[in-house]
């Protein structure tokens, strides 16, 4: 985790998709929502390093091994009229937690920020999600009450497309 006091990340690769994969289906379980998945190794290919509609950092231990990893996307604020990054997912092994994994990434989503002129670090929590809200809250993060999050997708997202 640390030589000289410093954690170490990299970005994700291409060859790197089956691991992407196994990171986001472990979140998953962890969220109760494993049958939710239905990302392949071959669309997230696509999508992160093809599109470029995603980008990924891992978190490593002292010998390497990816133990975390952010999955994230830039955003646009209008009224900043500045661009931002929305955290989508957030997961370190369980085995590695309480060792500031979780901690380190979100430090280095904000230096990707400030690299990036951007203004906002934004992310979503499951409400029943406490040990992580806390956590959240600590760094300072604020729980945006007064805003909803809203989805269209499904058969909903298919009939509005076609209004």
């Amino acid at each position: 985790m640390e030589e000289g006091g410093q954690m170490k990340f990299r970005f994700a690769e291409r060859k790197d998709a089956a691991k992407i994969l196994f990171f986001i289906k472990e979140l998953a379980e962890y969220e109760k929502m494993s049958e939710c998945v239905v990302a392949t190794e071959a669309e997230l290919e696509a999508q992160i390093f093809d599109k470029k509609n995603a980008e990924v950092i891992f978190a490593l231990s002292d010998d390497g091994i990816e133990v975390g990893f952010a999955l994230f996307f830039t955003t646009f604020s209008t009224f900043l009229a500045k661009p931002g990054i929305h955290l989508e997912d957030l997961y370190v092994l369980p085995e590695h937690r309480g060792r500031g994994f979780g901690r380190g990434l979100l430090c280095e989503l904000a230096k990707i920020c400030k690299e990036r002129d951007c203004k906002r670090l934004e992310w979503t929590c499951l409400n029943w999600n406490t040990p992580s809200l806390e956590f959240y809250c600590s760094l300072g993060a604020e729980i945006m009450d007064e805003w909803s999050l809203l989805r269209i997708s499904g058969e909903e997202l298919t009939r509005l497309s076609e209004e």
